[in-house]
């Protein structure tokens, strides 16, 4: 067996090879815990794939630095009726291959996120159609009245039309439904950099687009980026100059990167909520079983109730974060304060009691998928959880696992029991998480439900707060949504997912809340 040391500094010389032929260039050289899961903007719904993706594609709107909504590909916008919206669209635009911005680019880009079979249906599902009106006017019709629109829209990436068609890439290639397609691997947009090679689960290096179309302030000359899914070995690599930035950076390891005088490290709160999962359908029946144990209200609700989150919190998280009761973030629209109560107390001999009521008194067995390189400390608090499960008899297969195998598994609804992390990304809207976590699993509703949970009430009143315009009576409906939720343990909310930001001295980047890094905001001195 080859020990941990030699792995680490077999890891770090393969760092090395490629940085000294750009020794006279600013490089901004970023460690993450994962690799994306393609190059294709519209591939995949993930704040990790737009955090690498979004330094190359643009889309109509994008976030300030306040996170506040900013034109981008779009120079204007207007209502011509509740269920129509029209975009002017920036003219002197440049994809990096050369080819001009125009509103055709546009309306392919939304029609293919808007796909049926498309991934991004979580940002697209309201739109109905996009029309051409003139080459820089596109015009965008909504199945009805939706005010999250341009809270969608700031998360879909515009590619050219004519690349797609001549690359046979005008739908989008889901990689969680074993899809690939020339998008998998290549790229064509217009933002501040521009892929320069892909080789996936090594490095994925971008360069300074010259012809970008905003003024930069960043003065970034390459972008290499390189999933380090070993933690050890990322901050090992941040520590020895092999790398600039890591994400994130591994909680364990802050304190002693704290003390390194060439270090810096920035603190924030992500806006990502972590939640266990239940997957409730009957005709789900884990392995070893005859029936599923978490169609019963009661065994999820014993469940919740033996989490010991404060626990989590502050051993396994270090104190970087607290206990959530809600499933969105105070600063997400739709966060109401009402309901920041716990939804049961860490209790667990009342635990075993509810177990017994719902005909489990000796437990039972389950399984439980938990991805080690994506959330922040995940593949511990898993096993935290478990631990705790143990003590009031319920036996957890803990299944540890990469995420893009994780997601073959979440996606297909395969997973017992499971973390996830919702950040209510691009929308910052609590729509996000009722339409595409909770709703029930219908064509462009729920394409994130991988629980199968299912309730009328609350389908109809998601359905009302998606296009309810006076945003006090929206307000209600999501409230009694979430109402409906909480007091069916569909899920159990842990904690908001701690950021922080590792980097050399020499570096100068915001530690952004909704979990993007973007690279054109960086300074290297």
């Amino acid at each position: 067996m080859i020990r941990r040391p030699v792995q680490i500094l077999a890891a770090l010389a393969a760092l090395s090879l490629p940085l000294a032929a750009h020794a006279q260039e600013k490089v901004l050289r970023w460690g993450n815990n994962g690799e994306i899961s393609t190059m294709d903007p519209h591939g995949a719904f993930s704040t990790a794939n737009a955090s690498l993706l979004f330094n190359i594609y643009e889309p109509l709107i994008r976030h300030d630095r306040n996170l506040k909504l900013e034109p981008a590909l779009a120079t204007a916008w207007q209502t011509i009726a509740p269920d129509h919206w029209r975009f002017t669209i920036r003219k002197g635009v440049k994809f990096h291959d050369g080819a001009p911005l125009t509103g055709r680019d546009v309306v392919a880009s939304l029609k293919r996120a808007a796909a049926p079979n498309s991934p991004y249906l979580s940002a697209t599902s309201m739109i109905k159609d996009v029309l051409l009106v003139d080459e820089f006017t596109v015009d965008v019709m909504l199945h009805g009245p939706y005010p999250v629109l341009l809270n969608d829209l700031s998360g879909v990436g515009i590619l050219n039309e004519k690349w797609m068609t001549e690359n046979n890439t005008l739908q989008p290639a889901d990689p969680a439904k074993g899809k690939t397609s020339y998008t998998t691997l290549k790229t064509n947009g217009t933002g501040p950099f521009m892929l320069v090679s892909r080789q996936p689960d090594v490095a994925t290096i971008m360069a300074r687009f010259p012809a970008w179309w905003d003024k930069p302030t960043h003065n970034i000359d390459r972008v290499e980026y390189r999933p380090i899914p070993n933690d050890a070995t990322r901050v090992a690599a941040l520590m020895s100059g092999q790398i600039d930035l890591i994400t994130p950076t591994p909680v364990p390891s802050i304190e002693r990167l704290k003390q390194d005088a060439g270090l810096n490290v920035v603190e924030a709160q992500d806006l990502r909520v972590a939640f266990i999962g239940f997957n409730v359908a009957p005709d789900h029946i884990p392995d070893g079983a005859t029936s599923n144990p978490l169609t019963h209200l009661k065994v999820r609700e014993a469940l919740a109730s033996s989490i010991d989150v404060d626990l989590i919190a502050k051993q396994i998280m270090r104190g970087l974060t607290k206990p959530i009761h809600t499933l969105v973030a105070p600063e997400i629209q739709g966060y109401d304060a009402a309901l920041a109560t716990p939804r049961t107390r860490f209790d667990p001999e009342r635990a075993r009691k509810l177990l017994a009521e719902a005909g489990y008194p000796s437990g039972f067995q389950i399984g439980m998928d938990c991805p080690n390189d994506r959330f922040v400390n995940s593949d511990k608090v898993c096993e935290a959880i478990v631990s705790m499960w143990a003590k009031i008899g319920v036996k957890v297969g803990l299944a540890v696992m990469r995420y893009p195998v994780y997601m073959q598994k979440f996606i297909n609804n395969k997973s017992d029991i499971f973390i996830m992390g919702w950040a209510n990304t691009p929308q910052l809207d609590a729509y996000s998480m009722l339409n595409n976590v909770l709703r029930t699993r219908s064509g462009r509703a729920g394409t994130w439900n991988a629980g199968l949970w299912s309730n009328a009430a609350f389908d109809a009143l998601t359905e009302k707060a998606g296009v309810e315009m006076d945003m006090a009576q929206r307000q209600k409906l999501i409230t009694q949504a979430f109402e409906i939720e909480r007091k069916d343990f569909a899920t159990m909310p842990l904690y908001r997912e701690p950021m922080v930001l590792a980097m050399t001295k020499t570096l100068d980047i915001p530690a952004s809340p909704d979990g993007k890094v973007r690279a054109w905001w960086a300074r290297m001195k």
